[in-house]
């Protein structure tokens, strides 16, 4: 039996990457200017010792239903794509600050 490949033919190797898969050699290499040009308007005047104190929860996700206001969805949705991933960060530091950590 023949394994089958996934690779999309003619793919463009410079192409970005698609939805939820991070192009990890780009990011390495980008430099803050780069960075800086291509963050969303949000993030442009942290300071500089924002995330200083961040800890990164690799934890596995689970899928739920959850009804929430359709303006508070609206909102969320406007700031683009990933927008579950920003609602559950806001969830997360709410629940930190609950938590006293």
């Amino acid at each position: 039996m023949n394994a089958k490949s996934t690779r999309e033919p003619g793919r463009d190797e410079h192409r970005p990457p698609s939805r939820g898969r991070a192009d990890t050699e780009s990011l390495r290499t980008a430099s803050e200017d780069r960075i800086a040009a291509t963050s969303p308007p949000e993030l442009k005047d942290l300071p500089a010792d924002f995330w200083d104190d961040a800890v990164v929860t690799p934890a596995p996700k689970r899928a739920i239903s959850l009804r929430v206001d359709q303006d508070v969805l609206d909102w969320f949705r406007a700031r683009g794509p990933r927008y579950q991933t920003r609602m559950n960060a806001v969830l997360r530091s709410y629940m930190s600050r609950m938590l006293g950590e």
